[in-house]
């Protein structure tokens, strides 16, 4: 085994390492509003349940430099966020959104993407997506990084509405092939759903 310490490495490494042996990763789309009406939107595969009870996950927005991007700026302000379920049908549009643009510039004029009013927050959502979750931000965390600085801002969104496309929901259940969940490698690589297999847990005494 090679043994590392994360000091020994740059932060550059760090998320190098990271990134190619935490996977694959879910992908959360996720829209936000600013002050003046302008939609944000923009992935992030640091994402994950936290709890079923309340319904509550984590998107975890990486600053650059120190600086607090746009999602987290707005979650902050606003206090609502839509995160979507990145497949197979949207994947390539949700790349575009990578894209670093002006806060006033919505990133979403790059995309074919439709907006639709969600129902229980201000925050717009994308009609395209076949899962999306409408969040109140329960808990913004911001954690430092290497050189004591802030690294990261950590969301905490509890879901007030689920809006799921109907083919996909059977007896309370999601049907992960019909939705072709897509997720995060490394580098400029991603995965599909791909082989599935059963497990059974063990019995509790």
């Amino acid at each position: 085994m090679i043994s590392i310490t994360p000091e020994s490495m740059s932060e550059r490494e760090n998320y190098k390492f990271l990134t190619g042996s935490i996977i694959p990763r879910p992908i959360a789309f996720v829209t936000t509003q600013s002050d003046e009406g302008v939609v944000n939107a923009a992935p992030f595969s640091y994402f994950n349940i936290v709890s079923a009870n309340p319904p509550l996950i984590s998107v975890s927005v990486q600053r650059k430099n120190g600086a607090m991007k746009d999602t987290a700026r707005n979650a902050l302000k606003l206090k609502e966020f839509v995160v979507h379920i990145v497949d197979e049908d949207i994947v390539a549009d949700v790349n575009e959104t990578a894209a670093e643009l002006p806060a006033d510039e919505s990133e979403l004029s790059r995309t074919n993407f439709t907006l639709v009013k969600s129902e229980r927050i201000a925050v717009p959502a994308v009609k395209e997506a076949k899962i999306r979750f409408e969040c109140k931000l329960e808990e913004a965390i911001p954690l430092g990084g290497q050189s004591g600085e802030v690294g990261c801002d950590l969301l905490i969104g509890k879901i007030v509405c689920y809006h799921i496309e109907p083919s996909l929901y059977q007896a309370g259940r999601i049907n992960a092939e019909a939705l072709q969940p897509v997720a995060r490698l490394a580098g400029n690589y991603y995965s599909k759903l791909g082989q599935t297999f059963e497990i059974k847990r063990p019995t509790s005494l």
